[in-house]
């Protein structure tokens, strides 16, 4: 396959995977009540941070290799399964602890167990088409899996349970991990399956899980916890807040996968820096006109969209527009240090994301619901302005092209 329709391919599918959750979560709430959409949201939060752990886990390493070889072809055989074992097993462990415990919301998390090998080795498969340059079979895939979805929640009726949701969902994307699974076997077959190397210490994976659990996982989670002790509507009003603006999450995560080898063509260093500054202004303007074209849509469209929580989460927008905008400048300030020295970007991670969680529970202390989306906004400003100001001083320190460097200024040797 030519590497413009690989792009292409790679691209259309990473759309097509955010609109299915977005759809998903727009049909869940033009189904729900609020307060049942908050519990649902909720339960797929759980989702979203075991999705990410288990990309950062398995797919992330996976990824990474390069040529066809039978080493590549076995190690995505061995991913796809050691995803769907593990799956396996802490859904069955997360289902007998949610059968102990009561309420709507512990019975929805009941049945997300049984279904979470079939989402999280569907999304495994995506990640060895990557691997083997099959981008157009993720994408097949991806197609019909949003079609089953569309097709599975379009047939229930308004006041679905959030445990009846989470399993049509479920469910609903086993056609696309048969039909993944025997396109992939058609690729790996008698391959040998090598499971232990992805137990051992100082698999890639381990560092990629950091990192995720302290860039995303943490606020997440903080979000997740604020609905458990304050008020359960939290999850929905923020997850209904942050749905609207699912279009720019798919130009984030194509900045950043496919940002790097476009601005690596750029061969002056403050040349790529100064093309990512541009990228982010683009995007953070970007953000600011879907946030104004969000506040202007009228109550009907808006309910058409997120049925009852649209009232709830019309009244976040200004807070969220304005943290994606923040979102979008970080994003490129990240992608900037990646290029410059990828060892700085996990202190970061790390400081700003426990920032963005301090911002968020006092923001609900202060003002409630809309005073937690503010302080989302303020942890991202504060992420954004700390990468900005990384890769300034990274750029200090750095020699000009034109600076002859001496043995007079070289360190002594030990």
């Amino acid at each position: 396959m030519r590497a413009r329709t690989a792009v292409l391919c790679s691209v259309a599918d990473q759309g097509v995977a955010a609109l299915t959750n977005i759809l998903v979560l727009v049909a869940a709430a033009r189904l729900s009540t609020v307060a049942d959409f908050a519990r649902f949201s909720a339960v797929y939060l759980v989702f979203t941070v075991l999705l990410g752990v288990s990309g950062a886990y398995t797919g992330q390493p996976l990824v990474l290799r390069r040529g066809g070889g039978e080493e590549t072809r076995s190690a995505c055989r061995s991913a796809v399964v050691f995803t769907v074992l593990a799956a396996a097993a802490l859904g069955a462990l997360l289902a007998a602890v949610c059968f102990l415990v009561p309420g709507d919301t512990a019975r929805a998390l009941l049945m997300l167990g049984p279904v979470l090998p079939v989402v999280l080795g569907q999304d495994a498969v995506r990640y060895a088409f990557s691997t083997l340059q099959q981008p157009h079979l993720a994408l097949l895939s991806d197609l019909l899996r949003l079609a089953c979805v569309l097709g599975a929640l379009g047939s229930q009726v308004y006041g679905a349970s959030p445990a009846r949701l989470i399993t049509v969902w479920g469910l609903s994307a086993l056609p696309a991990l048969l039909l993944s699974a025997a396109l992939l076997h058609r690729s790996t077959a008698g391959t040998p399956l090598v499971l232990r190397p992805m137990l051992r210490r100082g698999h890639l994976g381990q560092r990629f899980t950091v990192e995720f659990g302290v860039g995303n996982a943490t606020s997440q989670l903080s979000v997740l916890g604020l609905g458990a002790v304050g008020n359960p509507l939290l999850v929905g009003a923020l997850r209904g807040a942050t749905t609207l603006f699912g279009p720019l999450n798919v130009l984030f995560t194509s900045a950043t996968s496919f940002g790097p080898p476009l601005l690596g063509r750029i061969t002056e260093e403050r040349r790529r820096v100064r093309a990512t500054a541009a990228l982010a202004a683009a995007l953070a303007t970007t953000a600011g006109l879907w946030a104004t074209v969000l506040a202007l849509l009228p109550d009907s469209a808006g309910r058409q969209l997120l049925g009852d929580t649209w009232s709830v989460a019309a009244a976040l927008l200004p807070a969220t527009g304005s943290q994606y905008a923040a979102m979008a400048v970080g994003t490129c300030g990240m992608l900037a240090l990646r290029m410059l020295d990828p060892r700085t970007t996990l202190a970061v991670q790390v400081v700003f994301s426990l920032t963005a969680v301090a911002f968020l529970a006092g923001g609900y202390v202060i003002g409630g619901v809309l005073g937690a989306a503010w302080g989302l906004f303020l942890g991202s400003l504060c992420k954004a302005a700390a990468t900005w100001i990384r890769v300034a001083r990274i750029r200090r320190r750095k020699p000009a092209p034109d600076e002859a460097v001496t043995a007079g200024v070289l360190p002594a040797a030990p």
